[in-house]
Order: structure tokens, then sequence, then C-alpha cells
């Protein structure tokens, strides 16, 4: 008799914890999202227009499986269970390294030299900058690209052991490329890792504070500029909430030490700021001149060193380089910080400013008609986005031109072979001809737009 009301018991006991998640969500908090995670809304039954939701059933699957009771206290037991005794991390995006370190999965690419870009997308992405270049000297703009390293190119040392496909790193290959086509280049790798001191966090993907005070004053001297934030004051303050950390244990209450800047940073905000996430950040500082700096997350520490150093600067993660904005705020600097895993974002994007004129070839072959995809231009009243796809591979970094009647403008070249530029709306109404090379010869193709 006892051993059958242990059974009932034991049976009541796993049925009531099974029941918890989904009794709890009808008396429990709503449910948060951790790291960068959104929550799947409840559906309705109906659409807008009154019929039936056909997706309505996994919709609701969905919904359930993200705002569940206690959610982010199992996910963190799970992900904590499975480090401790499994050495597995749960988390897909984070790897689990030496010593309580953490890393990011899409920087193991870059790691191991598999899926590196290719010579041609490489030798694309540096002539789209030096187009950016010459835009910027044309208004009177001193321009900079730099990269943000991942953490495992300057902390190797605590990744778990894995197979090193390739010694040839995007960033090296970018910076020689770079270096080729004449665009001023900072280098962080050697910066950063030439620093005894480690200068990015242990369980987050970025930089720490005083890592972002090197970078910036890296920056002003690459800008023909000084400033010394990096010699500090600074002190170790357990204040930062670590990206990794928090996707592996979305509940979890650690925070990782910070290097805090002890000085005084003296800079306003033109307006509020809800976080440092901001798509624009504008501010006035206590320097001279005038920034525009299209940065990433790597930017969020980096960002009030900058502030503080100049006299005004707009801080922007627009990933279509608005270069409108060095008219508006008459920046006599302009910047370009992006992450190491993420370079392939140089051939995604169309900067918006206008194509520069060029001088068409006189002669080239007939090829396969090319479509065009017109759409509205960030840059200005005016102007017109086109952009598509060449019918055959180019030679790899030479220059697309797109001839609208009489003027010939140079293209941005975009990964799996397309392109992309802004110009006037008038010239998008003349008769359009793509020109690009192949095997050194000039091929033309006639173009219709969508």
């Amino acid at each position: 008799m006892v051993k059958k009301i242990a059974y009932i018991c034991f049976v009541a006991l796993i049925l009531i914890l099974c029941l918890i998640p989904s009794l709890g969500m009808l008396a429990g908090p709503e449910a948060e999202a951790g790291g960068n995670q959104i929550l799947t809304p409840l559906p309705r039954p109906q659409n807008a227009d009154g019929n039936w939701n056909a997706d309505y059933l996994s919709q609701l699957g969905d919904y359930l499986q993200d705002h569940f009771f206690l959610r982010q206290a199992m996910i963190s037991a799970w992900s904590e269970g499975n480090a401790l005794l499994l050495r597995s991390s749960a988390a897909d995006g984070v790897v689990l390294g030496k010593d309580g370190w953490l890393y990011y999965r899409d920087t193991l690419d870059d790691y191991t030299g598999s899926g590196l870009m290719s010579d041609g997308e490489i030798l694309s992405a540096a002539h789209d900058l030096a187009l950016v270049n010459e835009f910027c000297e044309s208004q009177g703009a001193k321009f900079l690209f730099t990269v943000a390293p991942n953490k495992n190119s300057l902390y190797p040392e605590h990744m778990p052991d894995l197979t090193v496909f390739s010694s040839g790193k995007n960033a090296d290959r970018l910076a020689a490329a770079l270096a080729d086509e004449g665009v001023p280049y900072l280098d962080l790798f050697a910066l950063l890792g030439g620093e005894e001191e480690t200068l990015y966090f242990t369980q987050d993907s970025h930089w720490n504070s005083k890592g972002a005070a090197l970078a910036a004053d890296a920056l002003n001297r690459a800008l023909g500029r000084s400033s010394d934030y990096y010699s500090g004051p600074f002190s170790a303050q357990p204040v930062h909430r670590s990206d990794l950390y928090e996707m592996l244990s979305p509940a979890g209450g650690r925070m990782e030490d910070d290097q805090v800047y002890g000085g005084q940073l003296t800079f306003d905000y033109e307006s509020p700021i809800r976080s440092a996430e901001d798509i624009t950040i504008r501010t006035t500082g206590q320097g001279d001149g005038s920034l525009l700096l299209f940065r990433d997350s790597f930017g969020n520490l980096l960002y009030p060193y900058l502030a503080d150093s100049f006299g005004s600067a707009l801080f922007s993660r627009s990933t279509a380089y608005r270069l409108d904005f060095i008219a508006q705020r008459s920046a006599g600097y302009v910047v370009v910080e992006l992450v190491e895993r993420n370079l392939d974002y140089l051939l995604q994007n169309v900067p918006q400013m206008p194509a520069p004129e060029r001088r068409a070839p006189e002669t080239a072959a007939s090829g396969n008609a090319v479509s065009l995809t017109a759409g509205p231009a960030q840059f200005g009243e005016g102007f017109v986005q086109l952009s598509g796809a060449l019918p055959a591979e180019p030679d790899p970094g030479a220059p697309v031109y797109l001839l609208a009647g009489e003027t010939c403008y140079e293209a941005f070249r975009l990964e799996n072979g397309g392109f992309g530029l802004v110009v006037p709306e008038g010239a998008a109404a003349e008769k359009l001809s793509v020109l690009y090379q192949i095997n050194s010869v000039w091929t033309a193709a006639d173009a219709v737009t969508d």
C-alpha cells in the first residue's frame, strides 16, 4: 500500500511539474525576451480581412514555446547544466572556450579559414571603399576605414581545439587590397594584439571600455588628431551584462567586470537616446571638427570617447552608408568601423552617394540583356537607386559601368555578380546599358528597368 501511494505521489509530482510552464502563463508575469530574442506575438484566429488564419495553430505553437512560465530560468538551468557536465553549449550562437571564455559562433569561419570571401569579393569590397573615399574627398572630408577584430583573432589561446584550414584571413587580404587602392586603413589587429593586458570581455564578443579607449586614440591619430583616453584612469567594476553569457543564461544575474573610465567625458546629446544601440546618435563635444562614424555594436563603448573629442558627431548604424550626412553635418571626417566577421556586409548594401561619372570604353562586345530594379534612394530628392545582377561573372575587381544616354556612371560591386548605384532621376529615364569586363574585354548589355 505504501509503495502504491508513493507511485501515485511520484506520478502526480511529474504531472504538476509538466503543467507548471502552461498553468503559470495564466497567473505568472509576462514572459521576457532573452538576449536579442524577439518573442512571437499572440496570433489571431482570423486575418485582417476576416478570413480564417490558416497558420493559426503553428503560430500558436510558436507563441506558447516563447511564452511558457519560467522559460528563461529553465533555459538558463539547461545551458549551465550542459556547460558544467557535458562541456557543451546549449546556445547555437555560443562556443565554449577554455578557462571560462565564451566566443561567438559566427566568428568560426574567420578563425578556421573556412568559407572565406573569394579573391574577387575582396577586390570588389576594396574598390567599393575606394569609391566611398573618392566621394568623401570630393566633399572635403577625410575618410578612414577600420576593422574591429573578432575576439578569437586576438585571444585564440582560450579557443577550443579546432582544425584551422587556412591562415589567410579576410581582414588581412582586404587590408592588402585597400593599400593597392590607396584607401586609408587603420590596423587595429596589431594595435590591440600588441598590448599585454586583455582588452576584450571574457564572456562577451566585444572589447571592453579600455580597449575602446585604445581604439579611439588610434582613430584620432589616424585622422591627424590627438587624444589620450587609454591612459585612464580606469577601475574594474562589475557593471557589464555580457552578450554571450546572456545568450547562454538569459535569467542569470552575473555581471562581468569592465574597465570603467574614470576621467571626465564632456559631451551632450542633441536629442535623447534610448540606448547605445540606437540607429542614430548625434552629439556635441568639447573638441573641434565634425565626425561622421558608421559603426556596429563595437561602437557602443567607442562612441563616448569620440563624442568627447569632436565638436559634433553623428554615429550611425545604417548598413547602407548614408553619405548624404556629410553635407548635412558639414563633416570633415568620415570613419567606417566594421567587425571582422561581417566584412561581407561591404558587398550587400549600396552606399548612398551619387555614382561617380566615368569615361565609357570606346568599344564593347554585345552581351545578354540585364534587368534593373529601381527603388528610392536615401541620398535625397531627385535621385533613384538602380540595382541588378550581371549575366556572367565579370573580372575580379574590374569596374562595372552604367551608360545612361551619353553619361557613364560607375556602380558598386555587390555579392553574387550584383551591382548597384544611385543616379539622378533623369538619368534613369535615359536609354540604359551595362558595361563590364570578361577576360579584360568590355561587354555591353542593354538594361531594362522593372
